[in-house]
């Protein structure tokens, strides 16, 4: 049976995803350092109210609330035992809302990284890796997700344990790296390395590319990164809305939906065939995007100088390919219009 995400790409030239799960959670009272996947099932009503948001702004998918939900995470809450149930209730609210929207809506169950460094530079040992992401799967698997959704991942060591969990649960899945260190991963991946790591794995992802990261100017040219391989898989691009700061106690990011709207455009330019946003992304941009996806024409292949004068400048010279190196009169500091 086809992937419910594979049937919607082939009758889509693009999909739009979900905003940001921690800065509407947090904007809903969730207190630093609070799990936010308890919330799964101490405040229901209000991961509805988090999926909804997406559904009535206009997402194509949206990503469960189960980020956290695996062994290594949980135990920093003595609840490693709860990794299979608490992505199992995050599935199952978002297959209830998804199943109410009156068009078809897919379920992604978000899985983050272990928190752990792999074997040999850390202790996980990737037997470990592969069970956890096993049992994280076959809760969301449980739950009805349609798909399973890697993000945030930094280490190929990691995405390779991940891909085999997976597969061993049974589910189809997509995954994306966050590039932050100069166009690289935490761990040194470049976007170039990202596509080799894929196409190296027996059960590649649907789709792939990047999420987070320090910017959306950074993140476009990784997706350009991609592109430039000649892959034929669906990428994804999944930036931040602008730049964090911190005020009053929070984390506020300075990203418009304007410049969302800019963003969302491009990143469709640059190739991108699944479109969302991250960190700091609320339904407002999330409407802007995707009004901006529905009526501005498809336009060329953006270059640099454009991406960067229309979102801010990049925050590193490179993206670490060596291909690519700034030109004096691009602008070096990142930045975003509030």
């Amino acid at each position: 049976m086809t992937n419910p995400l594979t049937k919607l790409l082939s009758e889509r030239d693009w999909l739009m995803a979900d905003g940001a799960t921690g800065t509407n959670l947090f904007n809903m009272g969730l207190e630093s350092g609070e799990p936010p996947e308890f919330w799964n099932v101490d405040e229901r009503a209000k991961i509805i109210k988090l999926y909804q948001g997406a559904v009535d702004a206009g997402s194509d998918i949206f990503l469960t609330n189960s980020f956290g939900a695996n062994a290594s995470r949980l135990k920093l809450h003595k609840a490693e035992d709860r990794a299979f149930e608490l992505s199992r209730i995050a599935a199952e609210i978002g297959r209830e809302v998804a199943d109410k929207a009156g068009r078809k809506v897919i379920v992604a169950g978000s899985v983050g990284p272990t928190g752990a460094i792999m074997q040999p530079v850390g202790d996980l040992s990737h037997a470990d890796a592969v069970a956890m992401f096993e049992e994280t799967a076959k809760g969301l698997k449980a739950g009805g997700a349609d798909v399973l959704w890697l993000e945030t991942i930094s280490a190929p060591e990691e995405y390779r344990a991940a891909a085999e969990g997976f597969a061993n649960a049974g589910m189809d899945w997509c995954g994306t790296m966050s590039f932050d260190t100069a166009g690289r991963t935490m761990m040194g991946l470049t976007s170039a390395g990202m596509v080799q790591l894929v196409d190296s794995l027996p059960n590649p992802p649907i789709a792939f590319g990047a999420n987070c990261g320090v910017g959306a100017s950074d993140l476009l040219r990784t997706t350009l990164g991609f592109t430039a391989q000649g892959t034929e898989r669906p990428i994804i691009a999944k930036g931040n809305a602008g730049i964090p700061r911190f005020e009053e106690g929070h984390i506020h990011y300075d990203g418009t939906p304007e410049l969302m709207a800019e963003y969302a455009v491009l990143a469709r330019d640059c190739g991108a065939r699944i479109i969302g946003g991250c960190c700091g992304t609320m339904p407002e941009h999330l409407r802007a995007m995707r009004e901006a996806l529905e009526t501005r024409p498809r336009g060329p292949r953006p270059s640099l100088e454009v991406i960067a004068g229309t979102l801010g400048g990049f925050s590193s010279d490179s993206d670490g390919t060596g291909s690519d190196a700034a030109k004096p009169d691009r602008p070096r500091r990142r930045r975003a219009r509030s």
